[in-house]
C-alpha cells in the first residue's frame, strides 16, 4: 500500500523519509512542491496528487507535510487516517509534533514507523500497544542506553496483538480508576455585514482519558444524538449498536485517545456565541480610513467566553494604525499588514471595542474590498450544539470508577465579511 513516506517541513525541506517495499527517489516530491506554491495557504493544498507513476496523498497538522508516495491505487482516506494516526502517535510519545522533536528522537521515530506499517501496510496503530513494543523516551533510559548499548525495543509481543481487543493491552491495574470525556467542538462560520449567518457548521471530537484496571466494557449515552451527522468511531466502538440505539459501546483502549468525531452542519442548529458591529471604510479621496469593531455575547448559555482574538487582514496600502481598544491589546504588524486585537475574556456588562483611524498610502487608490475578521474564541464547559453526555456505564468489573466529562467550544474558521 504505502511505499514511502516522507516529513517536510514549512519551508519544503524533507527532513525525514522512511521506505518499505523499495526506495522512491526524493524527486517525486517535486510534484508536491508545485502544488504548494500553487496554494496560497499550506492547508489548501490538494491531499491526493497524480503523477506519471505515483499517487502522492498527504496531511498538514503542526507545521508539518507528511507526504505519502504510493505506486498502487488505493483508497485515500485509509492513507489519510494513518497519516494522522503517525502524528498523533509522536504528539503522544513526545509531547508535541515537530520538526525539533522529530530530529531529537529520530531513532525512535524510526523504530515506531516499522512496526506502524508492516509491507506497507498499517499494523500496529494504537499508542498503548506500540508502547509495549517500544518504551517513550526519557532521560533515565536514554543514559542507560547509551551506556550498554540497549534500544527502546521491547523483548516480548504486546499482549492486545494476541486478543480479539487489539487495541487494549491486557493485565491493566491502576489505584485510582478514572475515565475522562472532552467534548471538543469548533465553530466554522461565515457572516456577513449585517450579521446574517451565511455558512455555518460545527465540528465535534470526543477525546478520553481511560485509566481502568481490568477489562472494562463501558457504554456512554447522550442526551440529544440524533443531532450528529457524519460520525466517525474509534475501532473500539461497536457501530451496530449505535445504528440501533444511538449509544456508544466499547471496550476502551488504555489511555489517551479519540473515542468519536462528527459534524452538525444544520445551520438552524448552529448557534453563533458572538456578534460582531463592525465598520471599516475608506475615504474616496485622501489617505485615510476609519475602523470601529464592538463585540458582545449571544448564544452562549451564560458562559463566559475566553481567548477571544480579532485577525483583521488590511490593504496592502495601510501604512499605520491609530486604534483605542476599551479591553485588551492591539498590535499591527507592517510587513504582513495584519491587526491583531487580544480581547481575552469577554465582560458582558462593558463590551469591548477597538476603533480609530487608518493611514494610507499618499496617492493609493481606495481599496476594492474591505477587511474580513477572523475570530478566536473559547468558551469552557459549554457545547455549542447543545450534545450532552447523559450517563457513563460500567460493564465487567466490580469497582467504581470516578468519571468526568468537560465541554467546550472554540472557533474554527470563524469570519465576518465587512
Amino acid at each position: 500500500m504505502i511505499d514511502s513516506l516522507f516529513l517536510i517541513n514549512h519551508s519544503g525541506d524533507i527532513f525525514l523519509e522512511k521506505h518499505w517495499k523499495s526506495v522512491i527517489s526524493r524527486s517525486v516530491c517535486d510534484y508536491f512542491f508545485e502544488a504548494k506554491e500553487k496554494a496560497v495557504d499550506p492547508e489548501n493544498v490538494a491531499p491526493v496528487l497524480q503523477t506519471p507513476h505515483h499517487y502522492l496523498i498527504s496531511i498538514y497538522r503542526d507545521k508539518i507535510f507528511f507526504l505519502s508516495a504510493i505506486q498502487t491505487e488505493v483508497p485515500p482516506l485509509f492513507v489519510i487516517e494513518f497519516l494522522h494516526r503517525v502524528g498523533d502517535t509522536f504528539l503522544d510519545y513526545f509531547g508535541e509534533c515537530s520538526e525539533t522533536v522529530i530530529k531529537d528522537n529520530v531513532v525512535i521515530v524510526y523504530e515506531l514507523l516499522e512496526e506502524m506499517l508492516d509491507n506497507g501496510f498499517p499494523l500496529a496503530t494504537e499508542s498503548n500497544v506500540l508502547k509495549e513494543m517500544i518504551k517513550p523516551p526519557n532521560i533515565l533510559r536514554s543514559v542507560v542506553n547509551t551506556l550498554t548499548g540497549g534500544s527502546n525495543v521491547g523483548n516480548t509481543l504486546p499482549t492486545g496483538q494476541l486478543s480479539n481487543v487489539p487495541w487494549r493491552r491486557a493485565g491493566v491495574k491502576y489505584t485510582n480508576n478514572e475515565a475522562y470525556f472532552d467534548v471538543i467542538e469548533e465553530i466554522d462560520a461565515i457572516l456577513d455585514k449585517s450579521g446574517t449567518t451565511v455558512f455555518a457548521e460545527i465540528q465535534g471530537v470526543i477525546e478520553a482519558c481511560v485509566r481502568l484496571t481490568g477489562m472494562p466494557d463501558l457504554t456512554l449515552s447522550f442526551m440529544n444524538p440524533r443531532l450528529l451527522d457524519d460520525v466517525s468511531f474509534h475501532p473500539c466502538v461497536r457501530f451496530k449498536r449505535w445504528e440501533s440505539e444511538r449509544v456508544l459501546s466499547f471496550i476502551p483502549p488504555d489511555g489517551n485517545f479519540t473515542l468519536m468525531s462528527y459534524q452538525v452542519s444544520s445551520q438552524n442548529l448552529v448557534a453563533i456565541p458572538v456578534y460582531v458591529k463592525q465598520n471599516i471604510s475608506f475615504l474616496e479621496a485622501g489617505s485615510c480610513g476609519r475602523l470601529d469593531i464592538t463585540i458582545g455575547p449571544k448564544q452562549t448559555m451564560g458562559k463566559t467566553v475566553e481567548g477571544l482574538m480579532v485577525t483583521v487582514h488590511m490593504p496592502k496600502a495601510v501604512l499605520t494604525v491609530n486604534l483605542t481598544a476599551t479591553q485588551g491589546t492591539h498590535t499591527y504588524d507592517l510587513a504582513t499588514k495584519v491587526l491583531v486585537w487580544d480581547i481575552g475574556k469577554l465582560n458582558p456588562q462593558k463590551l469591548p471595542n477597538l476603533r480609530g483611524s487608518l493611514s494610507m498610502q499618499p496617492g493609493a487608490p481606495k481599496p476594492e474590498e474591505n477587511p474580513s475578521l477572523n475570530i478566536d474564541l473559547k468558551i469552557q464547559q459549554l457545547a455549542i450544539s447543545g450534545l450532552k453526555v447523559s450517563r457513563l456505564d460500567m460493564y465487567g468489573e466490580k469497582y467504581k470508577p470516578f468519571k468526568g466529562v468537560k465541554y467546550l467550544t472554540k472557533a474554527g474558521k470563524f469570519q465576518v465579511r465587512t
